[in-house]
């Protein structure tokens, strides 16, 4: 047998170490679990919305000129009933919010109005400008604006959990009071990304996992202990990444449950190894060089999968790539390495089951007796649905990532639909250094904002001119001291830039917008093209955004599907096999995204990424697959019955672990964060598409190979015998694989 011949070759050195040191290795990894665990709950957590953008680019760059230009855009909108107006408690709110560190200024209709009143608009003007703008139009809401400091900027949440206690203090909370603004939303996104928050789904994952391992050891203390192994494997990738200075975002709230599939399907494959060794001599070396191999392998292509994401320009997206990485590393020391400590421990008893849920002897036996049938079937389908892919589209909205049913969603949307939008397109007007009177320069503002509100989506403007009248004095002292008396009131750098060179109109964006954003800003671009404005915000950076996820798309699957495909045809040693077996491994990636891209569903960041990652995990399959392969067609010469042998012989491993790893990427689903959702949705679809690939297109494309000319191929061995009924036929062949694989 093959555990047989291979065991001699494990260094005996290896075997005895494990039998004499299993108990202190066990005993050393529960001792540092401690100490992981304690560094694991050290990641802090920052989801803020610039580290979604591009990280470098001249729209990147333009976007963080204007806020050093004119300090930051975000603010916060708190909505409440117009019958608080009047009332001395809303003033002494925005006092006590005024107060807080994270707070530069705090706006109410009342003060808008005193200023605009100071200089001298009409009381008529003074309704018109704030209608819309901080008074709803039915005037049933109002809105108190505040503005963040560079403290709160750099503390969102902290921030708007202040804000809401002072809100609270002040007694104004309740239904009746709704919050708004990026702020807002990014305090919302740390809760939702915490590892605090991810603990609930995690905990129903680890007792999934617990049933599942048990159904296929059928041995409590020994599927505890692997359990555990996984825990630590776990703990152990998130302490790297506190020890390596990163930070848990949204995204990474993912990888818990990928070390732990991970680390679940090594271990699952490394038992399937030992069953099948359990008559050795050294069943535990044997195992060991038996696993070593295609597990390093696939280990080795799912880190290359996952590293091809730091080609990304989004920030969160690389991260993930190198701490996944990391954790796919880890896995594979655990489960390679620990797992047959735990068997020495507790010793492994294989349970023979007198009813599988699959035959793999007959499942073999049909697709290769009909390999021609199968191949072209399954490779017309991949073709159809693999046109798909060039009608992917992409979609980045922070909004979207928020629970549907979420408080701070429905404020939102309530505030965009019934006072005002918080999205914003900046412009500014750059006068350069002629020698323009102030008088001249607010009247071309002026006339800048005619022409951007004629865009059909557009709400509101809002500039320096907005607090000044439509008809200013003649005299020229009197408008300086106009001018004097706004940028006492309305703060420092708000809507103005080196002395009066630089200007800002600030467009509201409505709230029932018929277009995208980022349609929006390409629309006022091109009308506003030859004067002297330029246009910034969040919409351009994340129509950058957009283009950037499916740029990193691509380039992240061409980057991993190119190595992979080189590690492959070294391991083949043949060039045209490595080629060949790559082609189940597409199988997923061209099914499930070109089935998206043909029903026109957008893909997010989180979606992005699972293509090179489920391309590096189902080279798995494959590599456990050819493993065996490779062994019985050097032996014998026959093709056929080699590839008959293999899927007889992993089968039900590779089923196994795709069983447990798609479960397990499932939990992700009971997640209260969108991309989260969406990710273990894909992940857990791809895992059990490449089953198709790995299970049936790949053993049918291997059974068309022609036979080698050998004595030995005429001889069946005892083992193949048992595999192989007399009634297995073997096809005819074809030429299309006839390079050998050794």
């Amino acid at each position: 047998m093959a555990c047989e011949r291979t065991s001699i070759e494990v260094t005996p050195m290896v075997s005895a170490f494990y039998k004499h040191n299993s108990g202190r290795i066990l005993l050393l990894v529960a001792l540092t679990f401690p100490f992981l665990m304690m560094k694991a709950e050290s990641l802090p957590s920052n989801n803020d919305i610039e580290t979604w953008l591009p990280r470098e680019s001249a729209v990147r760059t333009s976007y963080e000129q204007f806020k050093r230009d004119f300090g930051n855009e975000e603010l916060i909108v708190i909505a409440i009933p117009n019958s608080f107006i009047g009332d001395p408690i809303v003033e002494a709110t925005c006092e006590r919010i005024e107060r807080l560190p994270g707070i530069r200024s705090c706006w109410t209709p009342s003060r808008m109005q005193d200023v605009m009143a100071e200089l001298d608009v009409p009381p008529r003007e003074i309704r018109e400008r704030l209608s819309g703008l901080a008074v709803s139009r039915d005037g049933k809401l109002v809105g108190i604006v505040a503005q963040l400091s560079d403290h709160g900027l750099a503390h969102r949440g902290e921030t708007v959990a202040d804000l809401r206690s002072a809100l609270e203090y002040c007694q104004l909370e309740g239904d009746a009071v709704h919050l708004a603004g990026a702020p807002v939303v990014v305090a919302e996104l740390d809760r939702l990304g915490s590892q605090e928050n991810n603990k609930k789904f995690f905990v129903i994952t680890l007792l999934i996992s617990l049933v599942l391992l048990y159904n296929s050891i059928r041995q409590w203390k020994l599927t505890l202990t692997i359990l555990g192994l996984t825990i630590w494997s776990i703990n152990a990738t998130l302490a790297s990444i506190a020890l390596a200075g990163g930070e848990m975002n949204f995204i990474l709230g993912a990888l818990t449950i990928m070390v732990m599939v991970f680390t679940m399907a090594i271990s699952i494959h490394f038992l399937h190894y030992y069953q099948t060794c359990r008559h050795s001599e050294d069943p535990l070396g044997a195992a060991l060089s038996l696993a070593w191999k295609p597990c390093a392998l696939a280990t080795l292509t799912t880190t290359i999968g996952l590293i091809s994401l730091a080609v990304s320009d989004i920030g969160p997206v690389s991260q993930f790539g190198y701490a996944a990485a990391a954790g796919s590393i880890i896995a594979m020391l655990t489960g390679l390495g620990l797992t047959p400590a735990a068997i020495c421990v507790f010793p492994y008893e294989m349970v023979e089951r007198k009813h599988r849920v699959i035959s793999f002897s007959r499942l073999s036996r049909a697709i290769i007796d009909h390999s021609r049938v199968v191949t072209c079937v399954t490779l017309l389908l991949v073709s159809v649905t693999c046109v798909g892919l060039f009608h992917i589209r992409t979609k980045i909205d922070p909004l979207d990532f928020l629970p549907k049913q979420g408080k701070v969603l429905n404020d939102v949307l309530y505030i965009q639909e019934e006072l005002c939008n918080t999205s914003t397109i900046e412009a500014v007007v750059d006068f350069g250094v002629e020698d323009v009177p102030f008088v001249e320069k607010l009247a071309r503002v002026r006339a800048l904002e005619e022409r951007i509100q004629q865009d059909p989506d557009i709400d509101q403007t809002m500039s320096l001119a907005t607090f000044f009248p439509t008809n200013l004095p003649d005299n020229s002292l009197a408008v300086a001291r106009l001018l004097n008396r706004a940028s006492q009131q309305q703060g420092e750098n708000d809507f103005l830039a080196y002395g009066d060179r630089m200007w800002r109109i600030s467009a509201r964006l409505k709230g029932d917008c018929s277009r995208p954003p980022h349609e929006v800003h390409g629309d006022l671009v091109e009308l506003l093209k030859g004067e002297p404005i330029r246009f910034t915000g969040i919409a351009p950076l994340l129509q950058q955004a957009q283009t950037s996820i499916f740029k990193g798309f691509w380039e992240s699957f061409a980057t991993a599907f190119l190595i992979i495909s080189v590690v492959m045809m070294l391991s083949l040693r043949s060039f045209r096999a490595g080629a060949v077996a790559m082609i189940p491994n597409l199988t997923p990636i061209c099914i499930v995204f070109g089935v998206l891209g043909w029903s026109g569903y957008p893909v997010d960041i989180g979606m992005m990424m699972t293509a090179s990652i489920a391309l590096g995990i189902a080279v798995d399959g494959t590599f456990h697959f050819l493993v065996r392969y490779q062994e019985h067609y050097r032996a014998h010469g026959c093709s056929t019955r080699a590839a008959h042998h293999a899927l007889n012989q992993t089968g039900e491993p590779i089923f196994k672990a795709a069983v447990i790893t798609g479960i397990g990427m499932l939990a992700l689903t009971l997640s209260s964060f969108a991309p989260t959702i969406r990710f273990g949705y894909l992940m857990a679809t791809l895992l059990v598409t490449a089953l198709l690939g790995d299970l049936v297109l790949l053993p049918s494309l291997l059974a068309l190979r022609p036979e080698r000319d050998s004595e030995d191929s005429q001889k069946p061995d005892a083992e193949s015998s048992a595999n192989n009924p007399p009634h297995f036929h073997r096809p005819k062949r074809v030429s299309q694989f006839s390079t050998r694989v050794a």
